[in-house]
């Protein structure tokens, strides 16, 4: 086994979210002496200049993409393959269904190892997106190890027939000192009204019309709030249509993807969350981390970070009434959100650093290099 390992990432990105944001924390807190990371992505018509590709190689290693002619384009298996070998790559770690199924086959081909990290599973209602993230799913039962990002994920990878000791639990963690710095420095942005804010994927699971719903009868007896909106995904002409029909249309703002997020994610007085399924999600864990209060539906992933009444507010699972008054609680009592960020603050710095989590992966990596010899 080499003194370093060659540890290749890869993902079959379509923009800069929290699986991406993962890769990065993983790789830039293990030392360079301990492991040589590279990155490959697939090239496809929905992942042109890539964030993720950027920030990788100015500050974590080589990277290689793939250039794929349709959305499952097999050929991307050999390239990726003669990749691993000519680079003498010696574990391959997928992220996504997509990637954990070309990521295997191509592991395979190369006889390398290969890890799979679930980060989430869509309740999606496309009856075809459905059959790709099953077999997603059934791919997982071929990886070394499957390292699911939360005990929620790791019930539900078990479903799918993988076991102990092929399934691994390593405890989730985020690369806090970004957010650290934008925490401690002068504010730079200016609000008008208290603002409700939500960064993160605008896919079906994030639930986001709730939350669309709930400010819309908030605004319609307070005209002191706005509701704040970033990223990107699938639902969001959806989102953006269905606000266009409600009252408060006008304190309603779509960023999209800002390179400022956390500068948008100091200046919210509220972070707010209607996700009908999660695994641990990274935006949830850098709300904490600013220690902006937190309210959100009380689902698995979400409990693993905001415990109720002490490092967020939580409501079940589509009871928007009481998660309004969530909400109202946290924004007009100052005292309480300042004393549930704080909270939120040292439980997350306690229990998420990046740094042990990437530790215990290069634990997992030398092990199964180990064993492989």
């Amino acid at each position: 086994m080499n003194q370093s390992p060659h540890i290749l990432q890869f993902i079959c990105s379509t923009g800069f979210y929290g699986a991406e944001r993962w890769i990065l924390a993983l790789c830039k807190n293990t030392p360079k002496e301990q492991a040589k990371y590279s990155l490959a992505v697939t090239k496809e018509d929905a992942s042109q200049d890539l964030e993720l590709v950027k920030q990788f190689a100015r500050d974590c290693g080589d990277t290689y993409e793939a250039p794929m002619s349709n959305r499952f384009d097999k050929s991307v298996i050999d390239k990726l393959a003669d990749y691993i070998i000519r680079n003498k790559v010696d574990v391959i770690h997928t992220h996504g269904y997509k990637s954990d199924i070309i990521g295997i086959l191509a592991a395979k081909k190369a006889k390398i190892p290969v890890v799979v990290t679930p980060h989430g599973f869509e309740n999606a209602d496309d009856f075809k997106l459905r059959l790709f993230i099953w077999l997603g799913c059934q791919s997982m039962r071929f990886a070394d190890h499957v390292v699911p990002l939360s005990p929620q994920l790791m019930q539900d990878v078990q479903r799918y027939g993988v076991k102990p000791p092929q399934l691994q639990y390593i405890q989730n963690g985020v690369d806090l000192s970004e957010v650290e710095a934008v925490r401690e420095a002068p504010a730079k942005l200016v609000k008008p009204k208290k603002r409700i804010g939500f960064i993160g994927q605008m896919i079906s699971r994030k639930n986001i019309v709730d939350i669309l719903d709930i400010f819309d009868e908030m605004a319609a007896t307070r005209d002191d709030i706005e509701l704040v909106l970033l990223g990107d995904g699938d639902e969001r002409q959806h989102l953006e249509e269905h606000a266009n029909t409600l009252a408060s249309i006008k304190d309603i703002h779509f960023l999209g993807y800002r390179d400022d997020r956390l500068d948008y994610l100091r200046s919210f007085d509220l972070f707010v969350m209607t996700s009908t399924l999660e695994g641990i999600p990274r935006c949830l864990m850098e709300a904490c981390a600013m220690a902006t209060p937190v309210a959100a539906y009380d689902i698995a992933g979400i409990d693993q970070l905001v415990k109720h009444e002490q490092t967020g507010l939580l409501a079940k699972l589509g009871d928007k009434s009481s998660l309004k008054a969530h909400w109202q609680n946290l924004l007009d009592d100052e005292n309480l959100a300042k004393q549930i960020g704080e909270n939120a603050l040292r439980y997350v710095n306690e229990n998420y650093a990046a740094k042990r989590m990437a530790d215990e992966y290069m634990t997992l990596f030398n092990q199964l290099l180990t064993d492989r010899k």
